[in-house]
């Protein structure tokens, strides 16, 4: 230290370089450690402290330089911890915000869950791209339904039925299996499979069944049906007289209207040519509905709907079900020429009956 201290006092006499800091207040020379290295007298002094650290202000002294010489070092390394997890959660909302509406319909078709399925306004069925599009619509959900045959002690019963777990339950509606000794069920690629009732609620004509070694199956998303005005465009989905993965499209004509079914549990309940009583309006369409009856409010909608139409999925243009059909007026046989064609009156039980429900179909409810 005597050494470096003298040397130091020789820079200060020297007069070939004056320091730039003079009149300033001078710290320790003996702060400054130059080990055991020569030093040329003609070198320039070294200056009292760190340039780069400080307040900027000429003259003002490091009052700890050890300090200083460390302390910038450990704020970089800092930084440049820091610097890597903001980098990752960066790329990831910008990878995000690509995918845009596209991640649910990406979801949906590379994994097969076995819970219930997706139920959120916030998801979409469909690339937002394609929002609206009836054939995207189409090709998306109709791999979630189903077709429903049920034997019955006088005939058959045929219906339509949405695929809510990977596993195989089904929802459909009660009358389609009231009452049947053997349920078989076909799938949009040919699949067949024997069903059971988990629960059954007549009073909303809702059923919920189950397939036999089912797995990997592809769900329909629930929607929520408090948001439909009318006017929507809508999309139907089933199997009119046997025709699987009909696909019509309509507009929600009216919402919350009163229609009236039969709770009745005898087979054969439905009206000639596989229709199903309903009353409306106080009228009674596709045969009589007996004594025993309930009402529940319903979306009515112009989409064509036929027998063989009850039970699958009434959806809106992001490909979320919201509603499952269960009446349909169609004119019988025997009508005149004027009755022909689309009458343009079906009904649907609102999706956020048939969610309220679902718990209750699968303790096991027989209602």
């Amino acid at each position: 230290m005597t050494k470096l201290g003298g040397m130091s006092e020789s820079f200060r006499r020297s007069g070939d370089h004056d320091s730039p800091y003079q009149g300033a207040q001078q710290p320790d020379p003996n702060a400054w450690q130059h080990g055991s290295s020569p030093v040329n007298p003609e070198w320039p002094p070294p200056p009292p402290y760190r340039p780069a650290t400080g307040t900027g202000e000429p003259g003002t002294p490091a009052t700890a330089p050890t300090t200083l010489l460390t302390e910038p070092a450990a704020r970089t390394h800092r930084a440049r911890r820091t610097r890597g997890p903001v980098g990752l959660l960066a790329a990831v909302a910008i990878v995000a915000a690509a995918i845009g509406g596209g991640t649910a319909y990406g979801i949906q078709e590379l994994t097969g869950k076995n819970g219930t399925a997706a139920s959120s306004t916030a998801t979409t069925v469909v690339p937002s791209s394609k929002k609206g599009d009836i054939a995207a619509i189409a090709a998306a959900v109709s791999p979630s339904i189903v077709e429903v045959k049920a034997a019955l002690p006088d005939g058959s019963s045929t219906g339509s039925g949405v695929i809510i777990t990977s596993d195989g339950e089904i929802l459909t509606n009660n009358h389609v299996i009231s009452g049947a000794s053997q349920i078989k069920v076909s799938t949009s690629d040919g699949r067949q499979y024997t069903a059971d009732v988990l629960g059954t609620d007549s009073k909303k004509d809702l059923a919920l069944i189950k397939l036999q070694g089912a797995s990997g199956l592809k769900t329909a998303t629930l929607g929520d049906s408090s948001g439909l005005q009318v006017g929507d465009t809508v999309v139907a989905i089933g199997s009119p007289e046997g025709l699987t993965g009909t696909v019509t499209s309509g507009i929600v004509s009216a919402l919350d209207r009163d229609v009236t079914v039969s709770t009745d549990e005898t087979p054969g309940q439905q009206g000639g040519g596989g229709r199903w009583p309903f009353e409306f309006g106080g009228r009674q369409f596709n045969g009589d509905t007996g004594s025993s009856t309930t009402t529940y409010k319903a979306i009515q909608t112009d989409a064509s709907l036929n027998p063989g139409n009850s039970g699958g999925a009434l959806i809106d243009m992001n490909g979320r079900v919201i509603g499952i059909n269960s009446a349909m007026y169609s004119a019988g046989a025997g009508s005149s020429s004027s009755d022909a064609g689309s009458v343009g009156l079906g009904f649907a039980i609102p999706v956020d009956t048939v969610k309220a429900d679902l718990a209750a179909l699968r303790s096991g409810s027989q209602s």
